[in-house]
């Protein structure tokens, strides 16, 4: 260094303002580096929601909801003939009602085959039982 009181301060000064521009660079590299994290995260965000949108531009348009499928009616005719005898009657009919619309004799047997098929459309909602033994198709 020089011996020169005047080149010395000078000297000194310009050390103090380098020591002060490094601490400012130094501030302003770490706020560069936060802020470039920030980015990052911000760019990640921004392409998982474009890659949302894709996703759900692609999906088919769900299908209308279906007309609920009318109750399987068993396969056995009596089934139907039970049901066309509700129909033709027009209103709620007893098991023994029933036997007479059908024809057979009046007997427990018969009376009580056909409370159990009564019994088992309603089970499987084609018909309804508004009072206990009272047997009706659910539009009449």
């Amino acid at each position: 260094m020089s011996e020169n009181p005047q080149v010395k301060d000078i000297l000194e000064h310009i050390e103090t303002h380098e020591r002060e521009l490094a601490d400012q660079a130094g501030e302003l590299r770490a706020r560069i580096e936060e802020l470039t994290r920030q980015l990052g995260e911000l760019d990640a965000e921004s392409e998982n929601l474009r890659i949302t949108r894709k996703t759900l531009l692609t999906l088919p348009l769900p299908s209308p909801a279906a007309e609920p499928e009318a109750p399987d009616i068993p396969d056995h005719p009596a089934y139907q003939q039970i049901l066309t005898a509700l129909a033709d009657a027009g209103r709620s009919m007893r098991a023994r009602d029933l036997c007479q619309a059908l024809d057979l004799p009046i007997l427990p047997k018969n009376t009580e085959g056909i409370r159990s098929k009564l019994k088992r459309l309603v089970s499987r909602g084609i018909l309804i039982e508004p009072e206990p033994g009272l047997f009706a198709r659910p539009d009449a």
